[in-house]
């Protein structure tokens, strides 16, 4: 009777096991249906409705990854995973999820033919390496001969393309890629895109977008009197307010008669000149300070012929100190020669009909930082350019650390996909029917770039497989602006070695840990313990 239990109780738990790897499936291939539309330079946009006056459109994956509210353990997973692959390499996030969904349903008909989830994650494994090797077999380096510029803004206009502002793709392209030189070493293969700022204002359009060399603040001097051009500027950075000291205490001043206050009055004053001759003894004729201060302290700042910017965050305090050399002073008595940044112009611009004022820094002394500031008709598109120069940015700097590229356009999935297919032709048993699966779930991209050009899917992932396989080319792919099929290197559609690998191991690791999960339990972490 014992034994008869056991048994009944683990073919249940078998079967709840199994039902369970099938609800987490539907899970993640919903969750890609949703962002299918979204693939390729003609995806459509989505609208993300935060609240009543804030509203998101973009066809970015990570955008709606990350401002969606998904219910459910898998879907959150899911996000995490892919939120991983946006700040690994900066582009992808749509193809990772759209990816792993067509690895995980290719694994549900694997299961329905009694494979158990082990032996299709062992093969998915398998496949996956052998994928990454034959990408690094048909890319090809840039090298001496080949116009390396070129390449650069090629890449960088394949990154914008997909997204809403692809009209000024080639504008933003020559930024991003000027940009990106601007702070890179060539020799150490190094971008620290930490030196590029980017910022915007509404007003004009995209074509007005330009590339500041220096840094940009969206502030103005503290008193209208200050000079707007301040040319060899010796920069004070202050971390503390300009304002006499304070008890951190809980105090209460008494004052009983008139002399009083005036000893009080004065009392401030001198703290005042105190602060202020010790920012002119040594040398600065601006003061960047990360607080405010009234207009006792802004008096005497004009009065000392010290222009002055308050009210400045921390991340712009951090990146002007960096760029002119200064060191952040968190105390007055701490001001010297030797904390001061340099830089060869300060000037203060006016911006459109509303007299919105900004602050250009140029020529800084230690650093070339950049500012790269964008002009837009409303706030929607500057946001969206912001994340397409952002996906620009790092795609131009995984090509300066590894100059690999492959042709976009799903070649590089279809010829993974033919080559998994021939391989699974030597094998025998299992590992066959795995093999095959996961060659049919990499031409879910082709297929979908297909689907939203407006072409035929099946019958275009069909001709695009037997022209690959006749001419042995494995840069056809899909041209989604009207040549269908075509060698996708000539038409300069590139994406980069890095960007790719980090796709497909991240769209498999992303199926292999969802087939892992048979079960989900949720502590009742409110009840008492028994």
């Amino acid at each position: 009777m014992s034994t008869s239990f056991r048994k009944n109780s683990s073919k249940r738990e078998e079967i709840r096991g199994f039902s369970m790897i099938k609800k987490n499936i539907q899970e993640v291939t919903d969750l890609s249906k949703i962002l299918k539309s979204s693939l390729g330079p003609l995806g459509m946009d989505k609208v993300i409705k935060e609240s009543k006056k804030n509203i998101t459109i973009t066809n970015d994956g990570a955008t709606i990854l990350k401002k969606a509210k998904l219910e459910g353990e898998i879907r959150k997973m899911v996000r995490e995973l892919s939120v991983g692959q946006d700040e690994e390499v900066g582009d992808g996030t749509t193809g990772v999820v759209i990816l792993a969904g067509s690895l995980l349903e290719q694994a549900e008909k694997l299961i329905q033919k009694g494979i158990h989830p082990s032996r299709i994650i062992e093969g998915f494994e398998h496949a996956n390496d052998i994928c990454l090797s034959h990408l690094e077999l048909i890319s090809e380096p840039l090298g001496k001969k080949s116009d390396i510029i070129s390449c650069l803004l090629a890449t960088a206009c394949t990154a914008v393309n997909s997204k809403v502002i692809n009209r000024s793709k080639k504008r933003l392209a020559e930024i991003c890629t000027k940009a990106v030189l601007a702070v890179s070493d060539l020799e150490r293969r190094d971008v620290n895109l930490d030196l590029i700022k980017i910022d915007g204002k509404i007003g004009g359009s995209l074509e007005n977008t330009t590339l500041i060399n220096g840094i940009v603040l969206d502030k103005e001097f503290s008193h209208h009197q200050m000079p707007k051009e301040i040319k060899d500027a010796r920069i004070c950075i202050l971390s503390s307010p300009l304002e006499p000291p304070k008890l951190k205490a809980k105090h209460q001043i008494e004052i009983e008669n008139i002399q009083e206050y005036k000893n009080l009055e004065s009392t401030e004053k001198e703290f005042f000149r105190d602060m202020i001759s010790q920012i002119k003894n040594s040398g600065a004729n601006i003061l960047a300070c990360q607080w405010g201060f009234d207009d006792e302290g802004n008096h005497l700042l004009l009065r000392n012929k010290i222009s002055a910017i308050r009210w400045v965050s921390g991340y712009e305090l951090e990146l002007l100190a960096i760029s002119t050399g200064a060191q952040i002073s968190p105390r007055f008595n701490e001001i010297t020669t030797s904390t001061l940044g340099f830089a060869g112009k300060i000037r203060e611009n006016c911006i459109g009909t509303n007299q919105e004022r900004i602050l250009v820094i140029e020529d800084c002394s230690k650093t070339k930082s950049v500012t790269i500031f964008i002009r837009g008709g409303s706030q929607l598109i500057i946001t969206e350019a912001k994340r397409a120069i952002r996906d620009a940015l790092c795609a131009i700097k995984n090509l300066i650390r590894d100059n690999r590229i492959l042709a976009g356009g799903g070649s590089s999935e279809m010829a993974c996909s033919i080559k998994i297919s021939n391989e699974s032709e030597n094998l025998d048993g299992l590992k066959h029917y795995i093999f095959n699966g996961y060659s049919e779930a990499l031409k879910v991209i082709p297929l979908v770039l297909a689907e939203n050009s407006g072409y035929s899917p099946i019958e275009t992932v069909s001709t695009l497989q037997t022209q690959q396989l006749g001419y042995k080319n494995p840069k056809l792919g899909i041209d989604c602006f009207g040549n269908k099929i075509t060698d996708l290197s000539r038409e300069k559609i590139f994406e980069t070695l890095v960007s790719k690998q980090q796709q497909l191991q991240i769209a498999t690791q992303m199926a292999n840990t969802i087939l892992r999960i048979d079960d989900i339990f949720k502590l009742n972490t409110g009840s008492s313990a028994e």
